[in-house]
């Protein structure tokens, strides 16, 4: 039962899993600060109060903390931005560039008279039953 378990837990793609969920929450703690120490006041700066962890508004003796939700809402949409903008965009032009130069060969052509796809060496269509020239 425990060898079961081991191989389990020293699986590749577990313990790749354990690191990036380990990764995330640290990356997740510093956009947190971020957004706590440079990009509240900075907002506050203009707007008023720079901590919006003070806005609230009570309704029958219950208390909605408004302020909290917005800084999570700015953490949130900071890690979105850093993880597009620093992750995603990157990514995909490299990708890009490393496909750029790459075609795949056709496997199917259109037939000239119904244009339904045909396998690229067909003599014969086989929804319309016309000559096909290659």
């Amino acid at each position: 039962m425990l060898k079961g378990f081991k191989e389990f837990i020293l699986k590749g793609n577990v313990v790749d899993m354990a690191v990036g969920v380990v990764i995330g929450v640290a990356f997740g703690n510093v956009v947190s600060a971020f957004v706590k120490d440079l990009v509240t006041p900075l907002i506050g700066a203009f707007g008023g109060s720079p901590d919006f962890s003070g806005i609230s508004f009570t309704i029958n003796k219950s208390q909605f903390l408004v302020g909290d939700f917005l800084n999570s809402l700015i953490s949130f949409l900071s890690i979105a931005a850093v993880i597009y903008f620093g992750v995603i965009v990157p990514m995909n032009k490299i990708t890009k560039k490393m496909n750029s130069g790459k075609t795949e060969d056709p496997t199917e052509k259109a037939c000239p008279e119904c244009l339904s796809l045909i396998p690229i060496t067909a003599k014969r269509c086989k929804f319309c039953t016309s000559a096909v020239r290659k």
